[in-house]
Parts: structure tokens; C-alpha cells; sequence
């Protein structure tokens, strides 16, 4: 029987999974609203996150709101990094290149994260650990080219993929800002301020895309795929990615993304699980069932408690 403690420990664990699986359905879902105008979609997922957290939020927003003014600058920081433009960044760079290399920018963000905590933060880590970081980004890449992503990768970089390298800085900012100010806000005070900040910045965005103009004639489809996007990435994943990066710090929650190509691969996105070899045709081959194991091994290796620092 596992112990209270042993499950305690193993909560950001879960809910850094949970993260990933919500962020493959983010990649897919927003690939299939590429159609539209990609900041009108980001205001249309935080407008909808804004409604969802008004009720959770509202109290805790008044009786914070003297700590909000007191520190609104990482407050403001937070909301137009991880709120507002991560996600519109990768809604663009949809509109460019595949899902595919999506994912395997986004996977980059442990390696990124890693290095500037090292650089900024004076971070140390043990061989073991940069091997793991090694490991599980290779694995990564090696998913993604067992399948359609080595026609993708062909044609080479595109506005979409340098789109998407910009996105994968704003969210190690992110990261970074949540670590250093999230546990002075309340949790559901705090989301509820960013949304409205996020919805300020994007509104005018959104407004000269045309909002206006597209939001009337949106169809079922749209309005489901913009209702996923406002309820998992934008409310459920940024609550247990906050909590567990709490406990466990940015470089090792960000390694966690690293497994976002083999979860895209399965289609392992939000209730349901719906497989991607079912969903979008791919055909799953053994070596990327053994990349994906050596995506969980490098996973493994970096997220080791012992010797993180020294």
C-alpha cells in the first residue's frame, strides 16, 4: 500500500503528466482551428477561462487586490507570459508549419530552461542529470522523425518554427517568474487577475485580426475546439503546473515537456484519450515506441531528487 507520504511526493509528479497531456491536446486542437485569426482564438480561450474563473476567483481577487497593486509588475509579467502569448505564439506558428514542429520546439524548453539556470540562477547539476536532459531530448527528436515529422523537418525552418522558438523563451520566462513571486498571490485570486489582464492585451491584438468580424460566423466545431482551449490549457493545466513547479522547481518541471511528442503521438490529450493513429492517420512504429521509452529514462534521469543542487 503506498504510504501518505510516498503520495504527496508523487502529486507534481502526476499532476506535471496531466500538463503534458492537456498541452499535446492544446497543440492538436489549435492546429485544427489554424483557420482562424490565431490571437482571436487566444482571446476567445482566455474570454472563456476569464467566465470559467470569475465565480472560483472573485473573492480571493477582492481580498488580494491590495498585494495585486502592490506587486502588479510580476503580476503583469506572469499574465502576458505564461496567460497571453505562449499560447498565441504557438496558435501562429500553426498557422505556418506542422504540429509536428510544434512539438519538437516546445520540447526544447527543458534544454533551454536548464541552461539559463545555470547561467542566472547559478544552478548545478550532476553528469547524470545533463545525460538525462540529453536523453530525453534526443528521444524526442527521434519520435517525431520516425514518423511524419522527417517530411515536415525537410523543408526547414519557416516563419512558423521561429515563431515557435520565440514562444518556448516566453514560457521559460514564465517558468521563472512563477518560481520567484506565484507564492505570494492567492492561487485562484492571482489567475483570475492575469486572465483580465491577458484579456486587456489581447483584445486589441484580436480587434485588428478582425474578431469582429470572424466570432459571428464561428461553427459548432470552432466554439468546441475554442471551449478545450479555454478550459484545460488555459484554467486546469496553469493550476497544477503553478502548484507542482512549487514543489519542484522550473528545470525539473519543465523536463516533463519533453515527453510532449510521445503523448501527441498517442493522442493522449483530455478526457477520452483519443489515439493519434486513429485521429490523424499515423502509423506507430516500433523504434517510436523505444524512443518513447528512452524519452521516460532521460525524463527519469534529470528529475532525480538526489544531488539537484549542491
Amino acid at each position: 500500500m503506498i504510504s501518505p507520504h510516498t503520495l504527496h511526493s508523487m502529486r507534481p509528479h502526476l499532476f506535471l503528466l496531466l500538463v503534458v497531456a492537456i498541452f499535446s491536446g492544446n497543440i492538436l486542437v489549435g492546429k485544427a482551428l489554424a483557420e482562424l485569426p490565431p490571437f482571436t482564438v487566444s482571446l476567445g480561450r482566455v474570454a472563456i477561462a476569464l467566465a470559467i474563473m470569475l465565480p472560483l476567483g472573485w473573492y480571493q481577487a477582492r481580498q488580494g487586490w491590495p498585494l495585486f497593486r502592490r506587486h502588479w509588475r510580476p503580476l503583469l509579467g506572469l499574465a502576458l507570459t505564461g496567460v497571453a502569448f505562449f499560447n498565441a505564439l504557438i496558435y501562429a506558428s500553426l498557422s505556418y508549419t506542422s504540429a509536428t514542429n510544434v512539438a519538437i520546439l516546445e520540447s526544447l524548453i527543458p534544454v533551454v530552461t536548464l541552461l539559463l539556470s545555470v547561467l542566472f540562477l547559478g544552478e548545478r547539476f550532476r553528469p547524470l542529470q545533463w545525460a538525462g536532459v540529453a536523453l530525453s531530448l534526443a528521444g524526442a527528436v527521434a519520435v517525431i522523425l520516425a514518423g511524419q515529422g522527417a517530411e515536415a523537418l525537410a523543408v526547414g525552418i519557416n516563419p512558423g518554427d521561429l515563431i515557435m522558438l520565440l514562444a518556448v523563451l516566453v514560457w521559460v520566462g514564465y517558468s521563472f517568474l512563477v518560481r520567484e513571486h506565484m507564492a505570494r498571490f492567492p492561487r485562484y485570486g492571482s489567475m483570475l487577475v492575469m486572465l483580465a489582464m491577458a484579456n486587456l492585451a489581447l483584445a486589441p491584438i484580436a480587434l485588428l485580426e478582425g474578431a469582429w468580424q470572424v466570432v459571428p460566423g464561428l461553427t459548432a466545431r470552432q466554439w468546441t475546439g475554442l471551449a478545450y482551449l479555454g478550459v484545460f490549457p488555459s484554467v486546469v493545466a496553469l493550476l497544477l503546473y503553478n502548484s507542482a513547479l512549487a514543489e519542484v522547481g522550473p528545470t525539473r518541471a519543465a523536463v516533463y515537456l519533453n515527453l510532449l511528442p510521445v503523448f501527441t503521438m498517442l493522442g493522449a490529450w483530455g478526457p477520452g484519450g483519443l489515439g493519434a493513429w486513429w485521429l490523424l492517420g499515423d502509423q506507430i512504429l516500433t523504434v517510436q515506441v523505444v524512443a518513447s521509452l528512452v524519452v521516460i529514462v532521460g525524463v527519469w534521469f534529470t528529475i532525480a531528487p538526489a544531488g539537484r543542487r549542491r
